[in-house]
């Protein structure tokens, strides 16, 4: 049996124009399969996004295959070492968009779409006083960590981007502005967004965040807190010579990096949370997700219905103290 620290996590993505992403989506989900990767693939008509995990041996065949594709044959793979299965199982979907900004008329990353900056670049631009750093990922994923002084977007999907910054150009009109995200591909569209909307001096990090973080000469610096990532790893450290934490305790405000999802299903809120207080608050971002009949908390644990009624009492009883 192999060790399971001889595990990678892959990410990528290429926009290029795919024939028959359906088609495709079949064949390479058998690929993946015969290779005993897990993960998460997206197959579009305008390329393909992806992240893996899996072996080194098997990641490696993966990635010198994808190359030999010569659609991929550039394709840069980010990699981080794992200590198993960054996912629990493999996914291969056709879809429309890899990425959506819900327009009328899309965006072509090949045909429009900002600079493109290095991690050295990019650090250097962010320390330029007629520059504005703006963050092009979900509030959730801004809370839990992001560049020094980056604007936050008050929103919860990419595709509500656009009308975030139409409602608040005052904050970066006249300024050069710069944007980032995890891997880079949601920053090809918004960035291009971005100039087909008028505004003059646009740049992006070049392969995101994940790339920032391990260029040998930035190390990561004037990034704050880790980076969410989207497999059970939930986050990622980034800066190599100093670890600020910025998340807050969703509870009690207190500095906190854990994110777990609230556990009622049909909220399923993703809130920031330390062990203690999961289990004070059964979990619940709410009274009412606190005392629902579908409480997966409640049902991992296997609480009695006296034992939750306890739990709650005891709440109150510690609420009222605080208060």
């Amino acid at each position: 049996m192999e060790s399971n620290t001889n595990y990678q996590v892959l990410l990528y993505y290429k926009y290029v124009s795919m024939e028959d992403p359906e088609g495709y989506a079949a064949e390479h989900l058998q690929f993946c399969n015969e290779m005993e990767l897990k993960g998460r693939i997206l197959v579009a008509p305008e390329g393909i996004n992806g992240t893996v995990s899996g072996t080194i041996e098997h990641t490696q065949k993966y990635m010198e295959a994808m190359h030999n594709d010569p659609r991929f044959a550039d394709m840069a793979f980010k990699i981080d070492a794992h200590d198993g299965h960054a996912f629990k199982k493999m996914h291969v979907r056709p879809r429309n968009e890899l990425v959506s900004l819900r327009l009328e008329e899309d965006i072509n990353p090949l045909q429009t779409t900002g600079d493109h900056l290095s991690p050295q670049e990019f650090y250097e631009a962010m320390q330029d006083k007629d520059t504005v750093v703006l963050d092009a990922r979900n509030d959730y994923e801004y809370d839990l960590g992001h560049f020094r002084g980056a604007i936050r977007p008050d929103i919860e999907a990419f595709r509500e981007l656009p009308k975030w910054v139409q409602e608040n150009k005052h904050l970066i009109e006249g300024k050069r502005i710069l944007t980032y995200c995890t891997g880079g591909i949601r920053c090809e569209k918004f960035s291009g967004w971005l100039v087909k909307e008028g505004f003059e001096d646009v740049a992006q990090l070049h392969g995101g965040i994940v790339s920032y973080g391990k260029d040998p000469e930035v190390q990561g610096e004037l990034w704050d807190g880790r980076c969410y990532v989207f497999d059970e790893r939930i986050s990622v450290p980034i800066n190599q010579k100093e670890h600020v934490v910025v998340g807050v305790d969703y509870f009690d405000g207190q500095p906190s990096e854990r994110y777990v999802n609230c556990a009622n299903p049909d909220c399923n809120k993703q809130i920031i949370c330390s062990e203690e207080n999961e289990h004070k608050y059964i979990r619940g971002c709410s009274h009412a997700c606190r005392v629902s009949p579908r409480n997966m908390y409640v049902k991992e644990h296997d609480l009695s219905e006296e034992e939750v009624q306890r739990r709650l009492e005891l709440l109150g009883e510690s609420l009222k103290q605080e208060a």
